[in-house]
């Protein structure tokens, strides 16, 4: 009895982390192949649609979210699993909604991303809210992503923000949602 393959697309703009990935469900048993941006990962699946895409969310030319809804577009039933080192409620809900199977905050590694592959369906919620988040919560993830750019220096990211560094610090010590 032969076993069928699955394809695996893998869309990150690291070199050496994609590498790893491709190599790692290449010696699992699946086909893959490895893109670096957008525009490479929508010619791939227009060649050949991938039944699974391992999307970076950050890429040179074009938002990983895009990838998603392009894929998506190109072929409904492939499932994607969503990386990134930005980790918000906001791009995860928008990654779901828009076909994402599941979302993963980097470092991950391939057990993981399969792992998100196999129980995705399960893990996924049934009722995603339809309200957008609120001003004061997207505005607290953009601050702490810029703080996390800039390494934890918090002078430098109110500096990038063009804030004072005591304004920055007060807005971050109050999280939405709780009291």
């Amino acid at each position: 009895m032969s076993r069928i393959v699955s394809n695996i697309l893998v869309v990150e703009d690291d070199n050496a982390f994609r590498k790893v990935l491709v190599t790692a469900f290449q010696e699992r048993g699946y086909e893959a192949e490895g893109v670096a941006d957008a525009s490479s990962a929508i010619a791939a699946a227009e060649r050949d649609s991938p039944e699974m895409a391992v999307v970076d969310l950050r890429l040179p030319d074009d938002s990983g979210l895009e990838v998603v809804k392009r894929l998506k577009a190109i072929d409904p039933t492939t499932s994607i699993v969503v990386l990134t080192g930005y980790g918000s409620i906001a791009t995860a809900l928008e990654s779901v909604r828009l076909g994402a199977m599941h979302y993963l905050t980097k470092p991950t590694d391939p057990d993981r991303i399969l792992a998100a592959f196999q129980h995705g369906l399960a893990a996924r919620p049934r009722d995603l809210p339809t309200d957008p988040p609120s001003l004061a919560r997207v505005e607290w993830e953009y601050l702490n992503r810029v703080l996390t750019d800039c390494d934890g220096n918090v002078s430098e990211a109110a500096r990038q923000l063009g804030m004072h560094r005591r304004s920055l610090q007060r807005k971050l010590s109050k999280i939405p949602g709780t009291r």
